[in-house]
C-alpha cells in the first residue's frame, strides 16, 4: 500500500494527474502567450529556475496542477486586479528579484 491506497489505485491517480497537470499547463501557457505574445515572452524570460519543490511536485498527484492553478490565482488577484498586465506577470515569474 502506498499513502494508504493499493499501487494499482495510487498509479491511476498519478496518471491523471500527469493528464491534468499537462492540460493545466497547456492552457495557462496558451493563454499567457495570447496575451503577450510567444516572441515578447520569450524575449522577457529571465533567468529563474523553478525550486527544487515544485519540480519533485511532479511527482506527487495533483501537486503540480495546484502549483499551476496558484500562479493563475497570482495572476488574478495580484496582478490583473491591480491593474498590471500580463507582461509584468511573466517578468515576475521568470525573472530574480533582488
Amino acid at each position: 500500500m502506498i499513502a494508504g491506497m493499493n499501487e494499482q489505485d495510487f498509479i491511476a491517480y498519478l496518471i491523471f494527474g500527469f493528464i491534468l497537470n499537462f492540460l493545466f499547463s497547456f492552457s495557462f501557457g496558451i493563454y499567457m502567450s495570447k496575451n503577450i505574445g510567444f516572441d515578447e515572452m520569450l524575449r522577457l524570460k529571465g533567468d529563474k529556475e523553478q525550486s527544487l519543490l515544485v519540480a519533485l511536485s511532479l511527482f506527487i498527484p495533483f501537486a503540480k496542477m495546484a502549483v499551476t492553478l496558484y500562479r493563475v490565482a497570482i495572476l488574478q488577484i495580484f496582478f490583473l486586479n491591480r491593474g498590471y498586465t500580463h507582461k509584468e506577470f511573466w517578468i515576475y515569474l521568470t525573472s530574480h528579484r533582488d
